[in-house]
């Protein structure tokens, strides 16, 4: 969907903070989300249906949240579509007497988590018996239009012209796997000259890469 949440190649909301020390938690609070994120999953909500949960926030929220802050936006939201909890015991801020949800549960430092990751990690690509529409070196077309849900095209890039730099395989479409739907298309790294996405830079030789969904293309022969 066209949201505040794809802002990328847009100008007129401030400047780019790009002296950030690197540290991956600038709060302790930060770093408690970043766990629960990892820890409760949710059975049934796929990364594409949580991305999309928060690329619904209202425009001025989204931007006036820190990044973690609709982190846990969003988590509540799903959490509670999916019947972990209620609203009413997240405005309360503890549990509705009587509800049992199980006892607390270890608490693990930040190489376990990391290790759990690794131990359960989903994979998202899969071998398919379609071959590849485009080649490496082909010329291709964006689409123009969006999705009324999710998707993994940028609205500076539609429409556009680029050339195919690599095929990854096949990897879930995002924009049906936020719908519940697992589909396998064939992924490419598309290579876009920069003035190509933004005219006004002129004369300029860098280049944007995009990796984007084979029903994302057409054929655009120069």
């Amino acid at each position: 969907m066209d949201g505040i949440h794809d802002l990328g190649g847009k100008e007129g909301y401030g400047p780019i903070d790009v002296d950030d020390d690197g540290s991956p938690f600038h709060h302790d609070w930060e770093g408690r989300e970043w766990g629960i994120a990892q820890c409760a999953r949710t059975p049934g909500i796929t990364i594409d249906w949580w991305r999309h949960c928060r690329e619904l926030i209202m425009p001025q929220d989204y931007l006036g949240r820190p990044y973690f802050d609709s982190w846990a936006q969003t988590d509540l939201s799903t959490y509670i579509e999916a019947g972990w909890f209620s609203m009413e015991e997240v405005i309360v801020g503890k549990a509705t007497p009587g509800e049992c949800y199980g006892g607390p549960a270890a608490a693990m430092s930040l190489q376990q988590v990391l290790q759990e990751d690794h131990n359960h990690a989903f994979r998202f690509d899969a071998e398919i018996e379609s071959v590849p529409v485009f080649s490496i070196g082909q010329h291709v077309l964006t689409s123009i239009h969006g999705n009324v849900g999710h998707t993994r095209l940028p609205q500076y890039a539609r429409g556009r012209k680029g050339v195919v730099h690599a095929h990854h395989g096949a990897h879930v479409l995002p924009d049906l796997s936020a719908q519940g739907k697992e589909v396998h298309q064939h992924l490419y790294s598309v290579s876009f000259a920069a003035t190509e996405l933004w005219p006004e830079v002129q004369n300029s030789k860098d280049k944007v890469y995009l990796d984007l969904w084979e029903s994302y293309l057409s054929d655009g022969q120069p």
